[in-house]
């Protein structure tokens, strides 16, 4: 095998809240972007005013990404203090209404709506991307086919959006389906090499329906960017470690899937289907769903099916110095998600006579403060 670094990057899309009323910001979001385009460069604008992204540098090992990782989410939430804001990872806002987003000015965003219309007004949703390099590019394509099967585990283990609109949602993980309303989402077509992937890509350039690949928003995919293969499938997530334990298993996963040719080489259809079956069941329960082997033609518990990955990985996450792919997922399992302490904390209000709204928008600052990294009061 190619000897790699397996260099790696995390982007993260956080929401923005309004401190008192937990609800969208007002007019307090143009002064918040603007100081933290000042006194961070590394974060950036997304497609709504209520989001922002941070990324990591290029990176060989998971403490570097959580140094500059940390020090962002620090950044942010003390630039939120100073404007009235919260500023938190999740798959979806909690309580804001998507008629009240306003869209972020610039000639991307303003393409996107074009083409979408009140379907990208409707996606307040937010993903952890993870990237990485593959030493032979033209090899993603055939990477992407055979990744798809682990989609569901690092979707379970990422799950944060169980509230949509003020309401919760009975999912774990609603982000994917308010995202599926956008077009070329999803688990991506079985390309049979780079050829049929490229001609795909230069038919659709060509006609028009796309301006270029990064239009592609499948739950994996080749960046155009980079010579990496970005992990889209996850929800934000809430706890920096959740997010690097995550980033760690699907490293080890692209160096253990580019290490053995073999492993999911007659990927066909019904693997695809199985592949979609799971993240809605993954979607649903988190690590409390039941996934199916396809091998063994039955479903399993989620530790079951994530103690085969890690079991699969152990060997790559010991080439790769990075004992985090292997103790970041079990520690997960152990501690519950972000969705599961979000639905507990609804719970309580409920219990305690808070009526659902109010519920709802008591999760808000407990995402900020585990966003930034402190502990509940």
């Amino acid at each position: 095998m190619t000897d790699t670094a397996y260099r790696f990057g995390i982007e993260e899309e956080f929401f923005l809240a309004d401190a008192g009323t937990c609800g969208t910001p007002g007019e307090a979001m143009a002064g918040f972007h603007a100081a933290a385009r000042a006194l961070l460069p590394a974060a950036e604008r997304e497609l709504l005013q209520s989001q922002i992204e941070i990324a990591s540098p290029p990176s060989t090992g998971i403490a570097e990404a959580r140094a500059s990782l940390g020090g962002l989410r620090r950044g942010l939430a003390e630039i939120g203090r100073v404007h009235g804001l919260l500023v938190f990872g999740a798959g979806t806002h909690p309580t804001a209404a998507w008629e009240r987003q306003r869209p972020t000015d610039g000639a991307r965003y303003e393409a996107i709506l074009d083409a979408v219309r009140m379907v990208g007004r409707r996606s307040v949703v937010s993903g952890l991307h993870v990237h990485v390099e593959v030493a032979r590019p033209e090899a993603r394509v055939a990477l992407m086919n055979r990744l798809t099967p682990f989609l569901p585990v690092l979707l379970a283990l990422s799950v944060s959006s169980p509230f949509w609109q003020g309401r919760p949602t009975g999912l774990a993980g609603y982000r994917l389906s308010a995202f599926g309303e956008m077009p070329r989402t999803g688990v991506p077509d079985l390309f049979s090499g780079p050829e049929a992937y490229e001609r795909y890509v230069r038919v659709m350039v060509q006609a028009r329906a796309i301006a270029d690949a990064s239009f592609l928003w499948w739950h994996l995919r080749p960046s155009v960017r980079y010579p990496t293969l970005e992990l889209r499938v996850c929800d934000s997530c809430t706890r920096l470690e959740d997010a690097l334990a995550i980033a760690a298993l699907y490293r080890c996963l692209v160096r253990c899937t580019e290490r053995r040719p073999d492993l999911n080489a007659d990927l066909d259809g019904v693997s695809r289907a199985l592949a979609r079956e799971n993240l809605w069941r993954a979607q649903a329960d988190g690590i409390a769903a039941a996934l199916i082997d396809e091998a063994a033609e039955r479903a399993v518990p989620f530790p079951e099916a994530l103690e085969a990955v890690l079991a699969l990985v152990a060997e790559d996450a010991e080439a790769l110095h990075c004992p985090e792919a292997l103790d970041g997922p079990r520690r997960i399992l152990r501690e519950g998600t972000s969705a599961d302490r979000q639905r507990a904390l609804y719970a309580a209000a409920r219990e305690g006579g808070a009526p659902e709204v109010e519920a709802v928008a008591a999760v808000v600052p407990a995402l900020a403060r585990e966003t930034e990294g402190r502990e509940a009061p």
